[in-house]
């Protein structure tokens, strides 16, 4: 029996299969947790925990290819108006908190190399922020124990006052040519870019003009690394039914941003995964048009920070039109949710 059904955005859960899913979003049914599978036992795996090979899935088709042999990981779902991976709670064998990991390391001291730097790095991350180190956590392979001597780290900070903090401290280290943290270098934004294109259709130029400018991946002693802001599920308005979704479709759109979230006192929801990015002015390029399309969310962490307040946007992704119980519907466009959805600052 598991201690907690708390699960969201950076955690992940195990199921009595010992299939690894990955936690997406704040919101998410009684019975069920909404999840993407990661990793599976596998004899062809190239990473091992306690004794079992154990293999990482990377594509969406893969997983689905997958999970045909699990029909109890895949439903549709009512409140969100498609077909939704996801782990029913009974289902559920281990929850895996980054926070408690990260905790966890620090406690027993790192086990390798991959620890050490998580480690290093979230500690130096909360004191230049000056945040409590229950905000921070480390998630990606390490989170769950299948992590590699050339991993990656994946940290993640919880709590939107937190979240603000580490953002602004960590564009002062990256900026910092003292500091330990630093920005990709042109070949490595080349081999950044060659891993995202497949699902992502970004020129080299434009993924790299972008992403010269956000915070969200980086190097650290020379490993790479990738922050993920988080809000509380507390701290969103949104629960599970409230709204509801229907799918209207795909679309590609022009339009101008009215909040990212750069702005001092607004709500600054494009720092953070799941983000939010305000919008007007919007000019149908493909698809049907709406006349209520008001905002780009997506659930990916690589569109956090992609377009700023007052830049004109082209976005591509599946049109929901938003159900709340009381007041007037309206449209959104969620990007990342396809192969070939992008979304992109047309203002250089």
């Amino acid at each position: 029996m598991i201690e907690t059904r708390e699960a969201f955005e950076g955690f992940a859960v195990e199921t009595v299969e010992g299939l690894i899913f990955t936690v997406k979003g704040l919101v998410h049914p009684p019975d069920r947790v909404i999840a993407y599978l990661r990793y599976l036992p596998d004899s062809r795996g190239d990473r091992e925990r306690d004794g079992t090979p154990y293999r990482r899935v990377y594509h969406f088709g893969e997983q689905q290819e997958i999970l045909a042999r699990y029909p109890a990981y895949l439903s549709h779902d009512p409140a969100f108006g498609t077909r939704l991976q996801g782990v029913p709670w009974p289902r559920v064998r281990q929850v895996y908190d980054p926070r408690r990991r990260l905790g966890s390391i620090r406690e027993r001291g790192p086990a390798d190399p991959v620890e050490e730097h998580a480690l290093e790095l979230a500690d130096l991350l909360r004191e230049t922020a000056r945040v409590p180190a229950g905000n921070l956590g480390v998630t990606g392979s390490v989170l769950v124990g299948l992590h590699r001597g050339d991993s990656d780290i994946d940290l993640v900070v919880t709590g939107e006052a937190a979240c603000r903090a580490v953002h602004q401290a960590l564009r002062r280290l990256l900026d910092d040519p003292s500091s330990p943290v630093r920005r990709p270098n042109p070949e490595e934004l080349e081999a950044l870019h060659a891993a995202h294109r497949p699902d992502t259709p970004l020129s080299l130029a434009d993924f790299s003009r972008l992403q010269n400018r956000k915070v969200n991946e980086g190097r650290f002693r020379g490993r790479e690394c990738f922050f993920r802001f988080v809000k509380q599920p507390a701290e969103v308005e949104e629960r599970y039914g409230d709204p509801r979704f229907e799918p209207s479709g795909p679309a590609r759109i022009q339009a101008r941003v009215t909040d990212d979230g750069d702005a001092a006192v607004v709500e600054r929801d494009g720092i953070f995964t799941p983000c939010r990015y305000a919008i007007e002015a919007v000019t149908f390029l493909e698809g049907t048009p709406v006349d209520d399309l008001r905002e780009i969310v997506s659930f990916r962490g690589r569109f956090s920070e992609q377009v700023r307040a007052g830049e004109r946007a082209i976005a591509r992704g599946s049109l929901e039109q938003v159900i709340p119980r009381s007041g007037p519907a309206h449209h959104r466009l969620v990007v990342g949710g396809q192969v070939g959805d992008y979304l992109i600052s047309n203002d250089q």
